[in-house]
């Protein structure tokens, strides 16, 4: 995302109001301009996506303010799996807007169901829902034209790794930020990518395959200007691949050959637990780590199925 800053629309003299710069929650000046405000957002299936936690805050908004909101559902572009833990509480924050799991299978309409039931929020919530959507469905399954829902968001494939390598963007790692292929790779000047590529592949995990490469991401990114070593993520099987497991063992091999460089412990707050940090520095099996997440997996089955809308 990039921030903005209010303005009015120079056309129709329509202000407009960013809930992402100075000011995330809208504010009584901004709800006194409206009595319903349409939500129409494409969200990508992943805890760690701010249009989520704006989702809460504008339903918070309008059930203090008695507005009324619709919401106009688009689909889940990665689908109805879910995968992860839960995240804990304590840990809420801008990119955690509450306990789901970092790939937690619903529409943004349905999320809104839920945090309007499960928050006890109160909002007076309509969902316009969609046509010929079925819950299995892929995004390219649609038909649709992707368009980017962010500046570096820019394919399905992004989205599907997204979960897991999202899930590390909190490191001293570039994930691809700066790049033409933002989230599909990762890197850093310390990384001996051939050695992190045969670690990975050696392992053999589900649904992906690693190779070396070396990128320089663009000024003002992270790492920017800096020639990062790394891999490239490939998805062989979109229907096999647990895109939080592919975070899991990418840090774990980072923790394994470069452990004093690889700043893991900044990973806590988007993977939503100290626990993980402390089995990938145990060296602990990932495969051991992600089937550890069933019981957490399971109860989110529970919780959103009353929200369910397809």
């Amino acid at each position: 995302m990039i921030e903005t800053a209010d303005f009015v629309d120079p056309r129709d003299r329509i202000p407009v109001f960013s809930l992402y710069g100075e000011v995330r929650r809208p504010t009584a000046a901004m709800m006194e301009r409206f009595d319903v405000l349409l939500v129409d957002l494409q969200d990508v299936g992943t805890r760690v996506y701010t249009f989520v936690t704006t989702l809460r805050y504008v339903l918070e908004a309008a059930a203090a303010h008695r507005k009324t909101v619709w919401i106009l559902d688009r689909p889940n572009p990665i689908g109805r799996p879910i995968e992860g833990l839960r995240l804990r509480d304590g840990w809420e924050s801008f990119v955690g807007a509450g306990p789901l799991p970092m790939r937690h299978g619903l529409t943004l309409g349905e999320l809104a169901r839920l945090f309007n039931g499960e928050k006890r929020i109160g909002a007076d919530l309509t969902v316009v829902p969609l046509r010929d959507w079925r819950r299995d469905d892929w995004f390219d399954d649609t038909g649709l034209a992707w368009e980017n829902p962010s500046p570096n968001m820019r394919s399905l494939t992004a989205a599907t790794i997204y979960p897991g390598v999202g899930a590390i963007e909190g490191t001293n790692l570039s994930v691809g930020r700066g790049t033409d292929t933002p989230f599909e790779r990762i890197g850093a000047p310390w990384i001996d990518g051939r050695a992190l590529a045969a670690a990975l592949n050696a392992r053999a995990v589900p649904g992906v395959h690693f190779y070396p490469i070396s990128f320089t991401p663009a000024k003002g990114a992270k790492l920017g200007g800096q020639l990062c070593h790394g891999v490239a993520i490939v998805v062989t099987d979109r229907d096999r691949v647990r895109p939080v497991r592919v975070g899991v063992e990418i840090a774990s091999a980072l923790a394994r050959l470069n452990g004093s460089s690889f700043a893991l412990d900044d990973a806590a707050r988007l993977l939503g637990s100290r626990a993980t940090i402390g089995k990938i520095r145990a060296g602990e099996d990932p495969a051991a780590i992600a089937a550890s997440w069933a019981a957490d997996e399971a109860a989110w089955r529970a919780t959103r199925a009353p929200y369910l809308l397809y």
